[in-house]
């Protein structure tokens, strides 16, 4: 169910991407579902050696260059997968930044398992 929810919050920035975004195309709304997968499969298996290899020039642009890598990863999965374009490294640069900040709202009502989580205060 987790990784249900997870690839649904994906797929939602990827769709918000390509609203704001000019270069960023989605062909159809199958296309956006099949996108978030490859992109979360390329982000689990592609982008942790991304990160290792980088690890100095990340360290001194103070984690900045992580923007750069998950542009690269959103790149690739465009490369990989048809229906879904980006036109150059500024479209995949603000694409990420619109993927990251959704999936950093959606994630922050996800627990661990995938189930919502709501943070209810009572007072005495």
């Amino acid at each position: 169910m987790g990784f249900l929810m997870r690839v649904a919050i994906t797929a939602v920035g990827l769709w918000v991407a390509s609203e704001f975004v000019r270069g960023i195309t989605v062909d159809s709304g199958a296309t956006l579902l099949w996108a978030a997968l490859v992109l979360g499969i390329v982000n689990a298996v592609v982008r942790p050696i991304a990160i290792l290899l980088t690890l100095p020039i990340t360290l001194l642009s103070l984690g900045l260059f992580l923007w750069v890598i998950n542009a690269a990863m959103l790149g690739l999965a465009a490369w990989l997968l048809d229906g879904f374009h980006v036109d150059g490294f500024g479209a995949a640069l603000f694409g990420a930044f619109w993927v990251s900040f959704t999936g950093w709202i959606g994630n922050a009502f996800i627990g661990p398992r995938g189930r919502y989580e709501i943070v209810v205060v009572t007072r005495n």
